[in-house]
């Protein structure tokens, strides 16, 4: 049996709605795991905020959204763009703002490839520094990302559960010269 190959593009609206549901299962995953409770994340009120958030971020000019997709079906996703934080310089920075996998994929290659998409695009847009946050109890996440690179740079936040966001920085390695999603499918599909 062979595995499904994991293609990826440029996310679309009629994306949202897979989009939210894959991101729901992933966060209620992980926070269940660090102990928030499963009735603040399954609200009907949640889901539609981050509907409407993915919306704008899919539509938005100075935000990247790319899907990773299995026989037709969205299996993660990864969202890109400007720092949020007014201390991190946008002249040479640029924020993951977050990588969702499905759940039962986990290990297996999706979130990877979406990263890799994520360093291309830092390379495509000249800016030598990644940032993220990544909540301090989903110890799968920064195992992810120190796996690829990214280290603790000392800021928090508060998060959910009494429990912070850690942001990190990751400075890529100089390119290989292979392309994962670049900026044909980006500018082809409408968003830069």
């Amino acid at each position: 049996m062979t595995t499904p190959q994991t293609l990826l593009r440029a996310a679309r609206p009629d994306d949202v709605e897979s989009i939210t549901d894959l991101h729901t299962l992933a966060r209620t995953a992980y926070y269940e795991a660090g102990g928030v409770p499963s009735v603040e994340l399954a609200s009907l009120d949640a889901r539609a905020g981050r509907r409407e958030s993915w919306m704008r971020a899919v539509q938005c000019d100075d935000r990247t959204v790319v899907c990773a997709e299995r026989e037709g079906d969205v299996v993660g996703v990864v969202a890109m763009g400007p720092p949020y934080e007014a201390d991190v310089d946008a002249t040479t920075a640029g924020q993951l703002y977050q990588i969702h996998v499905r759940p039962g994929l986990w290990g297996r290659g999706v979130g990877s490839r979406l990263h890799a998409a994520f360093v291309t695009f830092l390379r495509e847009t000249s800016l030598t520094t990644g940032v993220l946050e990544a909540w301090e109890r989903n110890t799968r996440a920064q195992t992810f990302y120190a796996r690829h690179g990214w280290q603790p740079d000392g800021h928090h936040r508060a998060g959910p559960g009494n429990a912070d966001y850690v942001r990190m920085r990751l400075r890529p390695a100089p390119d290989p010269g292979e392309q994962i999603w670049g900026a044909r499918e980006r500018h082809h599909s409408g968003h830069a």
